[in-house]
């Protein structure tokens, strides 16, 4: 079944209470995915650096790891530890030479993004709770997504959680079923996306980074998948300084928003976008079949 929040912020604001609203939101979509939750969130970033999350089994220190990838790369890294999580902050410049020692040296951690702005936290229990241990309340920033996991298509593990995030600063989730993603899997890998998991909704993400990466536009991106992914979906994607939502034709997965001068709000049920200020004032709608639905800042 699974639950999906975003958040994409209007008004500078709110920044400061981005992790909490979103928080507040998932919450309410536990019974919808109690097995693992997960949430994106686009941060500050540095012009000239590029932020690794990372997750790890309870064997690997994580401030230990970040301190060897500094020395390996040459360069400093600033480790900032969440729960099983980190953000490593590394210059841009270095980011392959990071990945390649971390793949190479690390066999424990897993990177979960890469982005200027986008730090992605995600894990196995239940929603509320995860939450709580990554301390989502202390972030901020412009726009976030999250969802929580009813697990169908593949096994309830950290890295089987969504978002999932297969270019630099772009992430997805999703509640459904694809139907083509095992043939659609080889291609994008033959195209140079890397997919790391067996889980259909990695093989939705990068679809999108191979779009964007042909210079389409989130919308256009989001247009052609209606025709090249098969299925039935609901579709939330973030980049660096953009929001899209996207249903299939037939829209049989549950999808409200509501929109003022402050915010765009989604999430799988009303109740969910309860908590957000001056609600009963809110344009609300449902999203339209097979139209995508997208908002960029200036930023």
């Amino acid at each position: 079944m699974c639950g999906i929040a975003g958040l994409f912020l209007k008004n500078g604001r709110l920044e400061n209470e981005l992790g909490s609203l979103l928080a507040t939101m998932t919450s309410s979509l536990c019974e919808r995915g109690p097995d693992s939750a997960g949430f994106a969130l686009y941060t500050t970033g540095a012009a000239d650096g590029v932020k690794l999350t990372v997750t790890t089994g309870a064997s690997a220190d994580l401030e230990r790891v970040g301190a060897e990838l500094g020395r390996a790369i040459q360069a400093a890294v600033k480790a900032n530890v969440r729960y099983t999580h980190a953000t490593f902050a590394i210059p841009a410049d270095k980011a392959d030479q990071a990945r390649a020692w971390l793949t190479e040296n690390t066999p424990d951690v897993s990177i979960v993004s890469e982005g200027r702005r986008l730090e992605i936290y995600k894990e196995v229990g239940y929603p509320t709770e995860v939450g709580k241990k990554f301390d989502l309340n202390s972030i901020g920033g412009t726009h976030a997504i999250a969802h929580t996991r009813m697990a169908t298509e593949s096994a309830v593990t950290t890295n089987g959680a969504h978002p999932f995030s297969t270019g630099r600063d772009q992430c997805l989730v999703h509640n459904g079923s694809l139907s083509n993603h095992a043939s659609l899997r080889r291609e994008l890998r033959k195209d140079g996306i890397r997919i790391e998991t067996a889980n259909d909704t990695e093989v939705a993400a990068g679809y999108i980074s191979r779009e964007l990466r042909r210079g389409r536009s989130l919308g256009d991106a989001l247009e052609s998948s209606l025709s090249d992914l098969d299925g039935f979906f609901t579709f939330v994607v973030g980049t660096e300084n953009g929001f899209g939502v996207l249903r299939d034709p037939i829209a049989c997965k549950p999808a409200v928003m509501a929109e003022t001068d402050d915010y765009v709000g989604f999430a799988s049920e009303y109740r969910s976008l309860t908590c957000l200020p001056g609600i009963a004032q809110a344009r609300l709608f449902e999203p339209k079949p097979a139209t995508p639905y997208f908002w960029e800042s200036r930023q």
